[in-house]
């Protein structure tokens, strides 16, 4: 083909649709006409009315749960399988369906259970999706260029092969922004999984608002099929909050790792090689035993002997213990607020209702907590500001505009202004480079010695805080980023979960209220408790570097001593 001939971008993405559609065509034929649930804002009991019975059971049982009937017999991997492919064709976030892939490997796994009376593995049966830069044997990789497509790999990513391995069933491939890039810190614009492949991808609890990015098509999957696991990375270029936002957006758990505990081999994205902001993979899962599960089945596997960028360190999840001594209490450190925006009344709420119920627990400890004083807070996070656009942007944006022109596809309001148009964006040289690093340390350094320095007691072990100031945003609107990208800058591993939901009667905007900011104004304008009734109120957890392990076990216990969530997000 001459150049003359050569497709238009539009033609490309069409044909990249083309191959969705086909993956989706057969399990589709199989469901009643859906063409009157576009009018449904919430989509989130959708399947309940197009599957059977069986199928509702299947794909709506805890993770840990279905992995036991799975291994039991009372569940066969095709049924499984079949299960989850139809409700996931209901929704509009799939990148491709793998049927014949995820049928396959599943009649092999119940044979195997047949003939050797074992399961194969501690995750045999059990259905999972990626993200579609998530590397899998004969796929395209695009990660959100149209020109992209048509790159394959020949063998599956690491995360995906140790998954494989364990007798997981991989079923789907899902959507994600234009070059995996999701956001704008302190900006007007918004945290979207939007691209000009697959358009925007919309959140089930109320297709008026976001599923938040870059991991937006894996928390609209696992919000809508309910009880699957997915795998999700925040590869370097994508900025604060890409598995913890969706989840928290979408009612889900999500966990960031601290760097160097899980395999990247095998994922693609255009700033491959930077590490100026460590990247980190991680999971999304409708349950925290889901997440445990996946941390476990992984890092059992001791996944760095085939990849030396891991650090060597065996995980012991059942034998972590957040203190040496035992009867100490779990000292939660409450953080109300950033010190720049207040979160809106739902998060509020959230955070009194958990904290009240910590109180009356015998082992837990409460104390109030601000990483640094207000004005030093400030100063701090605009700092911050100004470094992670100079670290997650090194080069001024021009290797992200090199792969728009691949196919000539237009950059979108965000990633424009991510990567190329914010005040503070330029290329870097290699001393440039070197001082923002160091920077960088410097920042990981004062923040350390702050924290020793103005906590209450001397072994404060979790923060408990927002995720994000507000519930789900509407399209568009998304603009604050500071609660979880803090976390990134000091490679703290934080979790996201679940608590509540957005009530009409309890949570209208406090009357009289004069914000102190731009942020904070755009915060109080933006939330509205009619448009974002009943949408998922979530918060986070934080640990320390490296405290991966203790920090789930703090979050059992939370959730097991006030029975958290509260309102059962999925329902």
């Amino acid at each position: 083909m001459t150049e003359a001939e050569a497709p238009t971008w539009q033609e490309q993405a069409l044909h990249i649709c083309a191959v969705r559609d086909a993956s989706m065509a057969t399990i589709k034929a199989e469901l009643p006409d859906m063409s009157g649930d576009k009018h449904i804002a919430r989509v989130i009991g959708v399947p309940r009315l197009r599957l059977t019975e069986r199928d509702v059971h299947i794909t709506e049982s805890a993770v840990e749960d279905l992995v036991r009937q799975l291994a039991a017999g009372e569940v066969t991997a095709k049924e499984a399988a079949l299960a989850f492919l139809r409700r996931a064709v209901i929704t509009n976030c799939i990148y491709e369906l793998l049927p014949d892939r995820a049928l396959g490997r599943a009649q092999e796994l119940d044979d195997y259970l047949a003939n050797n009376g074992q399961p194969i593995g501690p995750l045999h049966g059990l259905p999972i999706s990626v993200k579609e830069h998530i590397s899998v044997s004969g796929c395209e990789n695009t990660a959100g260029f149209v020109g992209w497509a048509g790159r394959r790999k020949d063998e599956d990513a690491s995360i995906v092969k140790i998954l494989l391995d364990a007798g997981a069933v991989l079923y789907a491939r899902t959507t994600e922004p234009q070059g995996l890039v999701s956001n704008a810190p302190f900006t007007n614009l918004y945290w979207d999984t939007q691209s000009n492949i697959t358009g925007v991808t919309a959140n089930p609890h109320n297709r008026a608002l976001t599923c938040g990015g870059s991991s937006g098509g894996e928390a609209a999957l696992l919000a809508f099929t309910a009880r699957d696991m997915a795998q999700n990375q925040r590869p370097n270029k994508i900025l604060g909050g890409s598995i913890r936002l969706p989840a928290a957006h979408c009612g889900l758990y999500g966990f960031k790792p601290s760097s160097g505990r899980l395999p990247l081999m095998g994922l693609e994205a255009y700033c491959i090689g930077s590490d100026t902001i460590a990247p980190s993979i991680g999971p999304l899962s409708p349950s925290l035993g889901g997440i445990k599960l996946f941390m476990d089945t992984v890092l059992m596997s001791e996944p760095w002997h085939n990849d030396p960028s891991l650090l060597p360190v065996p995980w012991a999840s059942q034998a972590a213990q957040i203190h040496q001594q035992e009867k100490l209490p779990l000292v939660v450190g409450v953080m109300w607020t950033d010190g720049i925006v207040q979160p809106a009344p739902p998060i509020k709420r959230a955070l009194l209702e958990v904290v009240d119920k910590l109180k009356s627990t015998p082992d837990v400890q409460i104390i109030d907590w601000q990483p640094f004083k207000q004005n030093e807070a400030l100063e701090i996070l605009v700092s911050l500001s100004l470094l992670q656009k100079r670290l997650y942007s090194p080069d001024g944006g021009r290797a992200f505009m090199e792969n728009l022109a691949l196919s000539g596809e237009p950059i979108l309001p965000l990633p424009a202004w991510t990567v190329r148009d914010q005040p503070g964006i330029e290329a870097l040289d290699i001393k440039g480079l070197w001082y923002w690093t160091r920077k960088r340390d410097q920042f990981r350094y004062s923040y350390l010695k702050g924290t020793a320095r103005l906590a209450l007691v001397p072994n404060m072990d979790v923060i408990l805080c927002p995720a994000y100031p507000m519930p789900a945003p509407v399209h568009g609107t998304s603009r604050y980023w500071g609660y979880t990208s803090l976390w990134n800058l000091l490679d703290y591993p934080a979790i996201t979960f679940p608590v509540t939901r957005v009530d009409r009667e309890k949570d209208g905007q406090a009357p009289g209220y004069i914000p102190k900011n731009d942020s904070d104004r755009w915060c109080y304008d933006s939330y509205d408790v009619q448009k974002q009734k009943d949408a998922p109120v979530s918060l986070q957890l934080v640990a320390r570097r490296s405290k991966d392990a203790e920090l789930l076990q703090a979050a059992e216990k939370i959730q097991r001593e006030i029975g958290l969530p509260f309102v059962d997000c999925l329902a």
